[in-house]
């Protein structure tokens, strides 16, 4: 990776991107002790399971995120398999954006365990850029036990890249370290660039990189010098005029904090395929309740719901539905999911995966007083019992109470986000996206 030190006073860089290293695996080995120095995965061991995160250790045997589990188990046989706990890695989340927002509060996090920040209104008082840099790094170590990688630049796709060349190197013998911090001065920004292969930039995946390559564009560079409308003529006129942009160091997109919530989703993939028509629909209420329950939690109204169900041969449907008027309520979700379901053909076949999703979000709703469907008789009734529903839950816990058709078997799973998140592991409950 191409070096970028940092002149003194340079004053328009003031992006970075923080991004913990190896987070979930991180946290956990600091709960064990025991597993310092060991290969470490975060993620379901099921057959099903997928690795979330692996430690630099387990890295260097080639493993990474969302490698199928029986794969990560070949690559190393004495990796130690760690379920996961996303509540926790949430709990640690809350409290390093915390520190991020005692510097500025321009934050914008793009998960748990990364965030932009625009420093400009804080060099005054806590001086440059990579100066903030260096002290967010050595209070998140002092404070959480963590380490963590900076990239600083004048644009955010830069601070991106920088924040990548800055990380550890895997090794068997625990992780090789990085620079920590890397940035990226403006009149550098070309020469940081050029070298970088050309999957470096956003959006160049497996099948847009083999078409460059096959133009001859092997590296960023290349790609600045390529003309761009022939690129165009072959990618896309959107997709290579944002390349081109973006090898050119071109981003103006700034640091927005508090990014409006898209959808919230909840989904599982189970142990073995269902068939039985009364467990898939508790599993159906099950996720409408959890959905919903989301929903009211981050204040909005769901515009549309959808179904999405995964059959035996991976053949993978999506139904979706807008309902009379906006809804959070766990009722008329889990009747607009019953009835999205009994319209996929299911051909004989079982459910390997299944997901409900709400989006379009707005923050109010008209009262719905009537409609033929019971579900939605009296959005009114709903509100209050929902209201009640989240009184119980906030003083009790979330197992305290849940729908009465959410039992199988005798027992209540209660949907709670991140559980189950990468593939089935005994019978863990669905996992729940917020985007």
């Amino acid at each position: 990776m191409p070096d970028a030190t940092d002149p003194p006073g340079d004053v328009a860089t003031n992006v970075i991107h923080l991004d913990m290293d190896a987070f979930y695996a991180s946290v956990e080995v600091l709960r064990h002790p025991e597993l310092v120095g060991k290969p470490v995965i975060v993620g379901a061991e099921g057959p099903r399971g997928v690795v979330a995160a692996a430690s630099y250790e387990a890295r260097a045997y080639g493993i990474g995120s969302a490698m199928p589990s029986l794969r990560a188990r070949r690559l190393c046989p004495s990796a130690v398999f760690l379920p996961g706990d996303h509540g926790h890695y949430s709990d640690v989340s809350g409290r390093l954006m915390t520190i991020f927002a005692s510097v500025t509060p321009l934050v914008e996090p793009l998960s748990l365990d990364e965030a932009f920040l625009d420093v400009t209104g804080a060099r005054r008082l806590l001086g440059d850029a990579v100066a903030i840099a260096g002290e967010l790094r050595t209070e998140i170590l002092a404070k959480e036990g963590l380490h963590c990688s900076v990239g600083v630049a004048r644009t955010k796709f830069l601070a991106k890249l920088a924040s990548e060349a800055a990380k550890p190197s895997p090794s068997r013998g625990g992780p090789i370290p990085g620079r920590g911090v890397v940035h990226v001065p403006a009149d550098r920004e070309h020469s940081f660039l050029e070298p970088l292969d050309v999957s470096a930039l956003w959006g160049v995946g497996k099948v847009t990189r083999e078409r460059l390559y096959r133009l001859g564009v092997a590296t960023v560079g290349d790609l600045a010098r390529f003309d761009v409308d022939a690129l165009c003529r072959v990618i896309g006129e959107s997709a290579g005029r944002r390349l081109h942009d973006l090898s050119l160091g071109h981003d103006d997109r700034s640091v927005v904090p508090d990014r409006p919530v898209k959808s919230i989703s909840f989904e599982q993939t189970y142990p073995t395929d269902l068939y039985d028509a009364e467990r898939i629909q508790a599993e159906l209420v099950r996720m409408s309740d959890g959905v919903a329950e989301r929903l009211r939690h981050v204040g909005f109204f769901a515009k549309t719901v959808s179904v999405k169900v995964r059959l035996g041969d991976f053949t993978t449907l999506t139904r979706s539905i807008t309902p009379p008027a906006p809804t959070n309520s766990g009722l008329e979700i889990t009747a607009l999911t019953s009835q999205l379901f009994n319209s996929v053909p299911l051909d004989g076949q079982g459910v390997r995966l299944l997901g409900v999703a709400a989006a379009g979000m707005v923050t109010d709703a008209p009262e719905q007083l009537q409609f033929d469907d019971p579900g939605f008789a009296g959005s009114a009734q709903n509100r209050v019992r929902d209201e009640v529903l989240d009184e119980i839950r906030d003083r009790f816990g979330p197992d305290a109470i849940a729908p009465a058709g959410a039992m199988s078997d005798g027992e209540v799973n209660v949907s709670r986000r991140g559980a189950q998140q990468w593939g089935p592991e005994g019978s863990t409950g669905p996992s729940s996206t917020t985007r």
